[in-house]
């Protein structure tokens, strides 16, 4: 299949939905949300919601509104999460996907702001979802809500933080990248496989997927950090070695990295073995994961 033109045609999906659910940048305080849309609208490939969009149609025949609305909802947690990230108070960056950090641009606090803002949206928007079973909207709710909390996303990136200039033992290692990236991933998945209504064998197929793909993400995103350019990261290349971050890599080395990113292809794939050409989407994202350049 043609993954850059479905990527193309997903994202502008997305695009859309999220302009219309979220209202114009001139609203009121108009700051907080020209914050927001900057670092919304700033070029992001969208993977996580085209997850949610491909699961939905591996398991349905089309993508109803409530899918839609979940994976914009997974769009502005991750990008509250990079605002975040980016803060001089965790990874202190100037550049995001070639522009300067909403930080940056806006300040501290207004960034802080906006990515509050962008989490808490995340939640409306799913939680105003029209026309669809309620305990699918609230068992989303609850996938993206741990996902994103202390048992996912964040509890990931706190233990991230305290192994800074240390060395750690390889099932910590593994925990940081499951949580701080993974949960997300998996989420997304399993979001848009929920709200399509998917059989519990599907479901579970689907899962063992996202969990494969959302470890091979990261160790591909520590791959890139050692070998990528500024160019093509939008962002300085290397400096997870310059803040002594726990990587792949400099626990495992290059090669093996590589190996283990391929090998999560592998098992993401074979978990697809029960679906036919409509998960061909989702198998041509997880090859991209580890090929990709940025």
């Amino acid at each position: 299949m043609d993954l850059d033109r479905y990527l193309e045609e997903k994202c502008a999906l997305v695009n859309r939905a999220l302009k219309n659910l979220l209202g114009s940048s001139d609203t009121y305080p108009s700051v907080l949300h020209q914050a927001a849309h900057y670092s919304l609208f700033a070029g992001g490939k969208r993977i996580r919601p085209a997850l949610v969009l491909a699961a939905a149609e591996a398991v349905s025949e089309g993508v109803d509104t409530a899918v839609l609305n979940a994976a914009c909802a997974v769009e502005c947690i991750h990008t509250y999460s990079l605002i975040h990230d980016d803060l001089p108070a965790l990874d202190n960056d100037d550049l995001r996907r070639g522009l300067p950090t909403c930080h940056k641009k806006y300040g501290d606090a207004m960034a802080i702001l906006a990515g509050d803002s962008l989490l808490t949206s995340a939640f409306e928007l799913l939680g105003r979802t029209q026309g669809v079973d309620n305990a699918l909207i609230v068992q989303a709710v609850i996938e993206l809500s741990s996902a994103a909390g202390a048992a996912g996303m964040i509890g990931g990136q706190v233990v991230d933080i305290e192994s800074e200039g240390t060395e750690i033992a390889f099932p910590v290692l593994e925990y940081i990248h499951i949580h701080k990236t993974g949960k997300l991933i998996l989420a997304s998945v399993r979001c848009g496989a929920i709200l399509s209504g998917a059989k519990e064998a599907e479901l579970k197929s689907l899962s063992r997927y996202g969990e494969a793909i959302g470890l091979a993400f990261q160790i591909a995103d520590d791959l890139l950090d050692v070998e990528g350019t500024d160019e093509e990261l939008g962002k300085k290349a290397g400096m997870d070695e310059l803040r002594g971050k726990a990587t792949y890599p400099a626990l495992l080395g290059i090669a093996e990295s590589r190996r283990r990113a391929a090998d999560l292809v592998d098992v993401a794939i074979e978990a697809l073995n029960g679906f036919g050409p409509q998960a061909d989407p989702l198998r041509s994202i997880a090859q991209r994961i580890v090929s990709r350049r940025s």
